[in-house]
């Protein structure tokens, strides 16, 4: 059967990348499709679709997922928010999501760092104030970030590169981020802080966080009440983490600096990209379809996000632990002989290296596979294996045993152990699994 990947974007630079990397799949981006981005209308196509690549402005609803009969296997987000895809339906439906956080990195921390120096030093008003010939050099010098707090809330890949770069400028850096690892923020002269903390000593505050329903308006009449007054507010994530009407009360009251209303906001839905931008929008393109195609060819994406996640190099080092794990999972289950079936099950991993330097996630899934699958009737893969192991109430535990000898070896042992079932072979199965 052919492969065809859809586009809800009629762009080159989205299109090409495409062509080049799977020249015999059937791109598909109709006009009445591209030009809507309505869930409606992917709804009438999908079925005939083996992959979806979408940017922001196309919803992939629960609907989409359900519509298309099993047959969506990847969708791909031009970008690094996935707030417009439902996520728990595609992880339900064994389907890939995997998105580009890296392509835009660069060109969106720069964006970052020019909005506080421009805020700043009033840019945008001396400029006004200049065209309209006017000249008032005193009322626009501004503050001097030397010195200055800076709290970056959301600490990935574009807080950290906001963060090195702000660092450059002499500034203090703070951050809040509950997922980000101490010692990363630490690496660059980081200091991570709770919420509360970090929006009330910062001077100016940038936004970095996607927008889940824990995010959506975090930043309220009660948060903005906790800042410095005349605190200084860049959003360059997504608009909805801030409640915008909070904002202007905040701003009207001179809790966020009001002097020249100086909160700078780049959360549009869609905006038409600047003429020097096509670069970063190519890098994206690329990057996206990358991981669409090596998904699609059974390939583990690196860039997935409700899959394990695993650096590249990680990957690479783990493949044929990953093809082992799923065949013991399938050898256990083959081994029992019938009472109440699976219930509990523990993976012992025997390595030179600590838990905090070997990341099981991916075999643990793939052990689950192995389990389920053979006795299933669903399609059981890397994305929904957690979640169809809880659904039917099978309990998986982990231990690691910490080994002499050399950390370039990943893993010596794998061991799987079933409790409380019975053997089709005496001695397959020990008393205790």
């Amino acid at each position: 059967m052919e492969t065809k990947i859809s586009t809800t974007s009629t762009k080159p630079y989205t299109k090409s990348p495409l062509l080049h990397l799977v020249p015999s799949c059937l791109l598909s981006h109709p006009p009445d499709l591209a030009s809507s981005n309505s869930p409606e209308e992917l709804c009438t196509k999908i079925s005939l679709c083996d992959a979806l690549i979408v940017r922001s402005g196309t919803k992939v609803t629960r609907e989409v997922f359900e519509r298309s009969g099993g047959r969506l296997k990847v969708v791909g987000r031009a970008g690094i928010g996935i707030d417009n895809v439902d996520f728990s339906a595609a992880t339900e439906h064994g389907c890939l999501v995997v998105n580009a956080p890296t392509a835009n990195t660069i060109a969106a921390a720069e964006h970052g760092i020019a909005l506080p120096t421009a805020m700043a030093r009033n840019i945008a008003q001396a400029d006004v104030s200049m065209k309209a010939g006017k000249w008032q050099r005193s009322k626009y010098v501004g503050v001097s970030l030397v010195g200055k707090t800076l709290a970056v809330m959301g600490f990935g890949k574009v807080g950290s590169e906001v963060a090195r770069r702000a660092k450059g400028l002499g500034m203090h850096m703070i951050a809040h981020d509950p997922y980000a690892p101490a010692d990363r923020a630490r690496a660059i002269g980081v200091d991570l802080l709770t919420f509360e903390e970090a929006i009330s000593i910062a001077d100016f505050i940038s936004l970095h966080m996607p927008l889940t329903p824990a995010t959506s308006r975090i930043f309220s009449d009660q948060a903005f009440s906790q800042m410095k007054k005349g605190v200084r507010i860049v959003n360059v994530a997504r608009g909805g983490v801030i409640d915008e009407e909070a904002l202007v009360r905040a701003l009207d009251s001179g809790i966020v600096c009001s002097v020249f209303v100086q909160a700078a906001l780049d959360v549009f839905t869609e905006e038409p990209p600047p003429k020097d931008s096509r670069s970063s929008k190519e890098g994206l393109a690329i990057e996206v379809a990358e991981a669409v195609v090596g998904a699609l060819k059974g390939e583990l994406a690196a860039t997935a996000v409700n899959a394990p996640m695993i650096p590249a190099e990680v990957l690479t080092e783990l493949a044929l632990f990953v093809t082992l794990s799923e065949k013991l999972g399938r050898l256990g289950v083959q081994l029992v002989g019938g009472g109440n079936g699976v219930q509990s099950v523990k993976v012992t991993y025997a390595s030179a290296r600590g838990p905090d330097d070997l990341d099981t996630g991916m075999l643990r899934a793939m052990i689950t596979k192995g389990l389920i699958e053979p006795i299933s009737s669903v399609f059981i893969n890397l994305v929904n294996a957690d979640f169809t192991a809880k659904q039917r109430g099978l309990r998986i535990t982990e231990e690691h045993i910490l080994l002499d000898g050399s950390p370039e070896n990943p893993l010596e042992l794998i061991q799987v152990q079933i409790a409380n079932v019975e053997s089709k072979f005496a001695t397959a199965i020990s008393d205790s699994g």
